[in-house]
């Protein structure tokens, strides 16, 4: 299935339905304390309630699992909400779309080699009851492999990409596939709650696009779904090891749009940068906690803010939601995305 993404209106309607989808009508009963969960989550009540997935970590970037409802805030706009339902996930089940450049850029450097290597980094972090599915862009979308556990047929699916050519919508692809996963995780038989994500292994150029990073951001995280970004570049196009301010100012755009949904840049220049990057990502998606609060009755973007009250841990959620919409009537609540933080574009853990 190939997908046009500039020069018509393919994307029209991205953000109504992110928007549609943004808050869930539920009804609300007792839960336990948080515990691994086994059977699909449900919030129901009478009123909207917006369901926020965050990550947790201490200061040597290790997983925080033992907190509980008492030790988080969550501020909208400044304000504080009352956490309706709360519950910890701990190694569930992950959904993800594998997003691969294959436009023209792509050619340089082994890019196209390196951008496999790294798909099948996050292919080998994957266990029972994952599912992945493939796509590929350059201008135009296509989708290579359907959703799948089967771990041959992903790796079949990226080394039978198109070869590199062309220009690059790369935030457009972004839009297009968050969109897709939010709709595929939403229709999954299998009663499982499954954090979904999108992945996208790019070199990080971007020529055509018609949305902006801060547009895609605002959609993906609207639908739940955060956005990781694995860029692989040489090391003289690395941000981290230069002062080029076009490179840096691409990567600060990329990383805004990974953290807005609750995502994260990953800068890859050497083999082991790849292959730390898919175990953190896979481990984000797999240690999580889950807080519901009623949604606001005001229109617009609502900046979000989560965090403890315990001191030098950080958290990583979504920056907001649309508030004010009909509510859709949802079996599964879902994650998302991030807060915004000052950190240099790279693997976490590097200078």
């Amino acid at each position: 299935m190939r997908v046009r993404m500039t020069g018509g209106g393919v994307l029209t309607g991205i953000f109504s339905v992110a928007l549609a989808l943004t808050t869930a009508r539920a009804d609300v009963s007792q839960q336990p304390q948080p515990q691994e969960t086994s059977a699909a989550p449900r919030f129901r009540s009478s009123v909207d309630m917006v369901s926020v997935a965050a990550v947790v970590r201490d200061r040597k970037g290790r997983f925080v699992t033992d907190l509980s409802k008492k030790d988080f805030e969550v501020l909208e706009a400044g304000q504080s909400k009352d956490i309706i339902d709360f519950r910890a996930e701990l190694n569930g089940p992950v959904k993800m779309a594998v997003l691969v450049d294959v436009s023209g850029s792509m050619r340089m450097a082994q890019r196209t080699a390196e951008a496999r290597r790294a798909a099948d980094h996050i292919f080998a972090n994957l266990a029972g009851g994952d599912e992945a599915a493939v796509f590929s862009f350059d201008t135009m979308l296509s989708e290579v492999q359907t959703f799948t556990a089967d771990r041959t047929k992903l790796q079949a699916a990226v080394g039978g990409v198109n070869k590199p050519y062309g220009q690059t919508s790369l935030y457009d692809a972004i839009a297009a596939t968050s969109r897709m996963v939010a709709a595929a995780s939403k229709s999954g038989a299998s009663g499982l709650p499954q954090r979904s994500a999108v992945v996208v292994i790019t070199d990080g150029v971007d020529t055509r696009s018609r949305m902006t990073p801060n547009e895609v951001a605002e959609a993906a995280s609207a639908i739940d779904v955060p956005v990781y970004i694995l860029a692989v570049v040489s090391i003289v196009d690395d941000p981290r090891e230069n002062d080029d301010d076009q490179r840096a100012a691409a990567a600060s755009n990329l990383q805004e749009l990974a953290r807005g949904t609750g995502g994260e840049l990953f800068i890859s220049s050497a083999p082991a940068h790849a292959s730390i990057a898919a175990r953190q990502i896979i481990g984000e998606l797999r240690h999580q906690y889950v807080l519901a609060f009623e949604a606001s009755t005001r229109a617009g973007w609502r900046p979000l803010e989560i965090r403890t009250r315990k001191d030098r841990l950080t958290v990583r959620a979504r920056s907001g939601y649309g508030g004010g919409e009909p509510a859709s009537e949802w079996e599964h609540s879902r994650n998302s995305g991030s807060q915004r933080t000052s950190h240099r574009p790279g693997i976490p853990g590097r200078s």
